[in-house]
């Protein structure tokens, strides 16, 4: 299973796989870790990530509970995009709309998109090279694939620590749902 693990400020760097190189961070007992793991099983492709608080050398939980106030405001706000995203999205919503709604209440919140690419998410699909992108210029509907994910990778402008929560999502019925 592939997967990415930064830590401190490396929290806020964003890479393709081929440029990734693990760190020789020591974790310390107050600090911020973002794991992004890319599981594959019969040539299907997986993603979850998530952004980890360790204060007094365990995980917080709770994000209400996190002392420290840039990491807690950090995780309120990709649960509130990804909330926003369930809002916004209908059958008829593409690629595109969602870059644009996303990216626009990133920035009126104070944060800027880190992602390399500057996407939002891609499809989930057999063939890494047929994926397809939340991203300007992508016109499709989301309704066009099976399930994608959803992976802000956000930073406060100018802040040295980076926050990701990927979900996959997909339709039900119409309605969009995490898979």
């Amino acid at each position: 299973m592939g997967a990415f693990v930064f830590a401190g400020d490396k929290t806020a760097v964003s890479v393709s796989g081929r440029e990734y190189k693990t760190d020789d961070h020591i974790i310390e007992p107050n600090d911020i870790i973002t794991i992004d793991l890319s599981p594959q099983n019969n040539c299907i492709w997986g993603d979850y990530a998530r952004t980890l608080i360790l204060e007094n050398g365990r995980i917080v939980k709770d994000p209400e509970q996190i002392q420290n106030d840039e990491w807690r405001n950090g995780l309120k706000m990709e649960a509130y995009l990804h909330e926003a995203m369930l809002g916004f999205v209908n059958e008829n919503t593409t690629f595109e709309e969602l870059f644009y709604y996303i990216n626009d209440q990133i920035k009126s919140q104070g944060y800027v998109n880190l992602d390399f690419l500057g996407n939002l998410g891609h499809s989930i699909v057999k063939d890494k090279k047929h994926r397809i992108y939340i991203e300007k210029g992508n016109t499709q509907k989301l309704t066009a694939v099976e399930a994608f994910t959803f992976e802000p990778h956000i930073s406060l402008s100018g802040s040295l620590y980076g926050f990701k929560k990927e979900n996959i999502y997909g339709f039900n019925g119409g309605v969009l749902i995490e898979l």
